[in-house]
């Protein structure tokens, strides 16, 4: 799946871009979920901004397939329907979202266990909000140098930072996908949230991605390739590349320019599918009802 977009943002900037998730080589089903939100002009989801993520579903039997989908849809509808400061709006997104999927997982036996990592971007003016949990990652390029802006929720990222274990150590020693955070799996977690936005600027582009890309492509490529194409092709020849080192997990991955503010064209997008929570009988909140 592909998708692109294209929106103005409040004062100099613009933001051009595109999404792709991929099966791969080895999984029978894609348990990844992008989504990306391009308001057009003059609407009121303008002043929100531009919304982008990445949610890599678990769980097993395609129930990670629903807690990643449910998550991208719920933080989606959430972000839109606040009036609230973006790091307030995406924390509320990420709080709903991960009680949506636990009410799913109780009223759904068949799912019990399901959760998602979920890294999500916010775009307002010439400032970038993040929200983070698990370990898909959001990257900025600026100048030719790729920087990670989120932080692996893993045991052995854990390890590196609390200082017990180096680099070298976590490449080669087991347990290094054991993720310490996800939505949908206990009431509470601990997201990394951006207080205050990073600033952005004309030729910076950001990255979303899933670790079915990362694990299999080196910072060094992603940034070799990123600075080299369009968002649309970036995206496809980074999805190649982890399809050509095996394919062994769902690969996703978004690339986002930013450049010189022109008139936004692309009319709302999002690349979710809806899916039907029932809490005392209403949906849950910011999850539309099945149309069937």
């Amino acid at each position: 799946m592909t998708t692109m977009a294209e929106r103005a943002s409040p004062g100099a900037l613009r933001v051009v871009g595109a999404m792709l998730t991929d099966i791969g080589r080895v999984r029978s089903t894609n348990e990844d979920a992008v989504a990306f939100v391009a308001p057009a002009e003059g609407t009121p989801e303008e002043d929100v901004g531009f919304l982008a993520l990445v949610a890599d579903g678990m769980g097993g039997h395609a129930a990670g397939e629903v807690a990643s989908a449910l998550a991208a849809d719920v933080v989606r509808r959430m972000v839109y329907s606040s009036s609230a400061a973006p790091p307030r709006a995406l924390r509320t997104a990420f709080e709903t979202a991960n009680r949506a999927i636990l009410d799913h997982s109780a009223a759904n036996p068949d799912t019990r266990g399901m959760g998602t990592t979920c890294t999500a971007i916010l775009i307002r003016g010439n400032l970038l909000w993040l929200a983070h949990v698990g370990d898909s990652r959001a990257y900025l390029l600026r100048d030719g140098a790729l920087q990670q802006l989120s932080d692996d929720q893993t045991l052995h990222a854990q390890l590196i930072r609390d200082g017990v274990m180096t680099p070298e150590e976590a490449r080669t020693s087991p347990g290094g996908n054991f993720i310490l955070q996800a939505l949908g799996a206990r009431d509470k977690f601990e997201a990394t949230l951006f207080e205050k936005g990073q600033e952005l600027r004309v030729g910076d582009v950001v990255l979303l991605c899933s670790d079915g890309l990362y694990n299999l492509v080196t910072d060094a490529e992603i940034a070799k390739v990123v600075s080299a194409s369009n968002p649309q092709e970036a995206c496809r020849e980074l999805i190649d590349k982890a399809l050509a080192a095996g394919g062994v997990d769902n690969v996703s991955v978004g690339v986002f320019r930013i450049v010189g503010a022109t008139l936004a064209r692309n009319r709302d997008q999002a690349a979710t599918k809806p899916i039907r929570i029932v809490v005392d009988g209403a949906a849950a909140p910011g999850v539309s009802p099945d149309p069937a």
